[in-house]
């Protein structure tokens, strides 16, 4: 019997290949495979497209309820304080600087006990307000501080506590390594490093704080120092000696300064009472202000040096001329005085020895109002005198100008003006006839007379020159008191009745006492007040500048001089007023 073929044997399970062979077959089985692997797909798509449906709408909520990832960097870099330029002396000593210290801040979103944390934090540092802690915590900023400023041990301490949200930022701290020197001139900054008075603040204004504030990230190496004219030896002395003046003659303030007639720099400058930039509290106290160049003072007969300066560059009166002041100076109801009279008729270095208010009225009177206005709008001391310190005040001038006013203002009564701003004038006096702006940065004498204005004539300053050092060197002069031996020394004084609620009080004075070093070639003039001195034994009952202001401006000279260069002599220069020799001749009283 045949053995059939396996093709011929038919399988009840199996479907017989489709219509076109094996390939077609293949193919079919295939096309099911990818219909059933796109749903499968699809599926997974669906699923991914969900997942990051959530992801995407979870972040786009986390952006629209919360701060950015790097908020609290971010916050954290506009609350740090900048840094700031060294200031340095005219000799390169330190005057201010930055040092790195550290303070605390919290992120209150990621404090979860926040009672906890205010217990723990005012537990180490006690000085903490715990309700304004908790009230600091409980808002919904990113970035608080909590303290600033924190000691090491303090860091520690918190650092201790381990409470999340709380860490540490690097901060720039200004601190002033001479205390008091030299407060009124440098100022201060505050916590942010924001300079708020004094040089600090002129040093923002030059654009440190637009550079800050512009996000450069500036460390104080990258900045130039700023060097003052002010020299540290000379104002610690400074300072010193007021401080002892003070409180021999028991007054209410003292101030001075010392300022170079050839460029204008101020070496030194002081007033009393002053404060610690490094803790600057004290200085909103209203005895604190700057008396230099904030207060405005009625200069007495210091200003009568102007008086006599107008006289003599005007050609109206030269030094022969003479002055009848034999009697008082009758003006409507007023009859002017001289408070050492001599009755006499005196010539004009006899009228600045003797300090004669009636002699110098007339000089002025001799002028005329519009010509003394003139005069003294030239000298800078009808507005405003402007230095870097942003500190300063507008002199009072009266109103209505006639002919009493020039009266009293030609012996330094009815007009008040800054101190620094007298300096000023009388520098130009008797450095040749030139008005400098003073400065309290270092600067050559070429610079400074760049912008100088001639305003005597050389030969009117030599006169000046002249009777300042014969007020000083004759026994008669009110300057006696700075005849310092070794050192050629010029000078006047001044006394000023204090206005006390409208009127001039006669037991409150207001001394002063100007003095130029070495006289026959100024260099430097010292200026020294003494508000509300008090009348002593030694002193036979006299407030007056002679008795106060004179012999602290002796101390100042004894003891600064030699810092400042200037050699004694011994021998007196020759011929130290070549165009004033004559004047030997005149034997003057």
């Amino acid at each position: 019997m045949p053995v059939p073929l396996e093709s011929d044997i038919t399988r009840p399970n199996k479907k017989p290949p489709p219509k076109g062979g094996l390939l077609s077959h293949v193919r079919e089985l295939f096309r099911l495979r990818v219909d059933k692997s796109t749903a499968r797909v699809g599926l997974v798509a669906f699923c991914f497209v969900g997942l990051f449906s959530t992801i995407g709408g979870r972040l786009v909520y986390l952006a629209m309820t919360s701060e950015p990832i790097n908020s609290v960097r971010f916050s954290a870099a506009s609350e740090i304080s900048a840094a700031r330029p060294d200031i340095v002396d005219r000799n390169g000593e330190m005057l201010a600087t930055d040092v790195k210290t550290v303070s605390v801040f919290a992120e209150p979103r990621n404090i979860i006990d926040k009672d906890e944390a205010v217990e723990l934090l005012t537990a180490v540092l006690p000085d903490l307000n715990a309700r304004e802690l908790r009230d600091k915590l409980g808002n919904r900023k990113g970035f608080v501080w909590i303290k600033r400023e924190i000691t090491p041990k303090q860091q520690a301490e918190v650092h201790r506590l381990g409470i999340p949200g709380v860490g540490f930022l690097p901060e720039n701290k200004r601190v002033y390594p001479n205390g008091n020197a030299a407060a009124h001139v440098l100022g201060f900054a505050n916590i942010d490093n924001v300079g708020i008075a004094g040089m600090e603040k002129y040093i923002d204004s030059q654009g440190l704080q637009d550079l800050n504030g512009a996000g450069f990230n500036i460390a104080s190496t990258d900045l130039k120092p700023v060097q003052l004219s002010l020299d540290l030896r000379v104002q610690h002395a400074l300072r010193d000696e007021l401080e002892k003046g003070m409180a021999k003659y028991k007054a209410k303030a003292t101030a001075g300064a010392v300022l170079n007639v050839n460029t204008g720099e101020i070496i030194a400058l002081v007033s009393l009472p002053d404060f610690d930039p490094n803790n600057p509290v004290d200085a909103l106290e209203n005895d604190r202000i700057n008396r230099m160049n904030v207060g405005v003072f009625e200069m007495g007969s210091t200003f009568k040096a102007l008086t006599t300066a107008m006289a003599l560059d005007s050609g109206k009166y030269t030094i022969n001329s003479s002055l009848d002041a034999r009697s008082g100076l009758r003006y409507g109801r007023f009859t002017i005085g001289d408070y050492h009279a001599t009755h006499r008729v005196l010539t004009v270095p006899e009228v600045f020895i003797h300090s004669s208010n009636i002699g110098t009225a007339r000089m002025a009177l001799g002028i005329g109002v519009e010509g003394h206005k003139a005069f003294l709008r030239k000298m800078g001391q009808l507005t405003r005198l402007k230095t870097e310190l942003p500190e300063n005040a507008e002199p009072i001038v009266p109103g209505r100008w006639g002919e009493l006013n020039t009266v009293t203002i030609a012996y330094g009564h009815g007009i008040a003006v800054a101190p620094l701003q007298a300096a000023m004038a009388v520098g130009a006096l008797v450095n040749g006839g030139a008005l400098i702006t003073p400065t309290f940065l270092k600067r050559d004498e070429v610079a400074a007379h760049q912008d100088a204005l001639q305003v005597i004539k050389p030969e009117t300053s030599e006169a000046m020159r002249y009777v300042m050092r014969l007020n000083a060197s004759n026994p008669a002069g009110s300057a006696s008191a700075v005849a310092i031996a070794g050192y050629f020394v010029g000078g006047k004084t001044g006394t000023a009745e204090k206005v006390v609620r409208g009127r001039y009080s006669k037991d409150k004075n207001l001394t002063t006492f100007t003095a130029i070093l070495p006289a026959d070639k100024p260099k430097y003039i010292f200026l020294t007040i003494v508000d509300e001195p008090q009348a002593l034994k030694e002193t036979y009952g006299f407030s007056t500048a002679g008795w106060n202001a004179g012999p602290i401006t002796g101390n100042i000279i004894e003891r600064v001089a030699p810092l400042l260069g200037v050699q004694p002599r011994f021998e007196p220069p020759q011929q130290p007023f070549p165009l004033m020799s004559r004047l030997n001749a005149w034997g003057i009283r």
